[in-house]
């Protein structure tokens, strides 16, 4: 199974794909190019949920010995390295189809939207794994990926901030009980870039340094957005540059989005000193249909991520007792745009584990 499981993994660059297919459904006329522009959405939001209520789940955990052979296996760290040539170079051709390519207004949004969120998968979500590890250039890898989704706060603010504080009030992206995705977008967005900073100054302070100093980590991934932004601007032009921020901004609320689903409305027990309880895995939302964790590198095992937030994807674990989603991430997307349904769907599964926790 986990040799399986290991060319599975290649999966995950379906998803990166989907941009050039749909140029291509454009050009030779399988599609109305303005209707192409919008094919990755529709794979990924359509066909993707489809194909995992289809193949179903994998609840399977590698043993102690397995689990520690396969966090030492180098292919599993290649593939993850391999996303940061692959979204460079992804970004700056897309840019140059938002110009190229025969889009009316409905195809250019459609052309940003897939872009976006082809980036927040590809980008963030492996950005994500990486910003995790103790090697000196995988958190490195994941801060030059956040760069080309403008959102290089998330390498600090997530690891130093949201691990911290989850699944508690202090957290920017853990969403209470009965709060709508949309506020809490909009929200986390300002509060998850401002903490970055916050933490950042913090720092440099204890370590009796200046804000403005060269090992201010924000100020150094702003530098590298900025020559990343200088060299589509002179390379592409306006509408390059333009496109490039706004897939950036489309990537960073299809993660706050995922954040939205991945804690909603649970919540860590204040203790009798006032501190919170240490974080397990019942404070994160499980999935684990199979298909969508494969193209995801199993960021759907969101509750041992927790838990042990140094594991790597391919050793993570599937727990029983933590809650349990009821598809994976690309459905659970669609139902939280729609408040009134996500509420239906959620809210009895959220009582029905508080009450198995009592």
């Amino acid at each position: 199974m986990h040799r399986l499981k290991a060319l599975g993994y290649l999966l995950a660059f379906i998803t990166p794909a989907l941009m050039p297919i749909s140029a291509s459904m454009a050009r030779n006329g399988t599609l109305p190019p303005d209707l192409s522009a919008w094919f990755p959405l529709f794979f990924l939001f359509v066909l993707l949920p489809l194909f995992d209520y289809v193949i179903g789940k994998d609840a399977s955990n590698p043993d102690e010995i397995e689990a520690e052979r396969l966090q030492l296996r180098r292919w599993y760290l290649v593939l993850t390295l391999a996303c940061l040539p692959i979204q460079l170079v992804l970004v700056y051709w897309a840019s140059v189809q938002f110009s190229a390519l025969p889009l009316g207004i409905a195809g250019k949004i459609g052309w940003v939207l897939s872009q976006g969120v082809v980036s927040g998968i590809l980008a963030i979500n492996v950005a994500h794994e990486l910003i995790h590890k103790s090697s000196r250039f995988e958190p490195v890898a994941g801060g030059l990926l956040l760069c080309t989704v403008n959102y290089f706060g998330f390498k600090i603010e997530h690891v130093r901030g949201h691990h911290v504080h989850v699944s508690t009030p202090q957290d920017a992206s853990s969403a209470p009980l009965g709060c709508s995705v949309y506020p809490f977008v909009a929200q986390g967005l300002w509060r998850n870039t401002r903490n970055a900073w916050k933490l950042e100054a913090d720092r440099l302070r204890r370590a009796q340094l200046p804000i403005l100093h060269w090992r201010n980590e924000m100020l150094l991934w702003s530098a590298v957005t900025l020559l990343m932004a200088a060299g589509i601007a002179l390379s592409v032009g306006a509408q390059g540059l333009i496109f490039c921020f706004a897939q950036g901004l489309v990537a960073a609320i299809t993660l706050e989005v995922i954040n939205y689903i991945e804690h909603y409305g649970l919540a860590r027990r204040r203790l009798a000193d006032g501190r919170y309880e240490r974080t397990t895995h019942l404070h994160s939302w499980n999935s684990n249909y199979l298909l969508t964790n494969l193209m995801l590198f199993q960021l759907q095992r969101h509750s041992d991520h927790h838990e042990t937030a140094k594991r790597r994807y391919q050793a993570l674990r599937h727990y029983d007792a933590s809650p349990q989603l009821p598809g994976g991430y690309a459905a659970m997307f669609l139902l939280a745009l729609v408040p009134p349904l996500w509420k239906r769907v959620i809210h009895p599964r959220v009582a029905k584990f508080q009450a198995q926790q009592a």
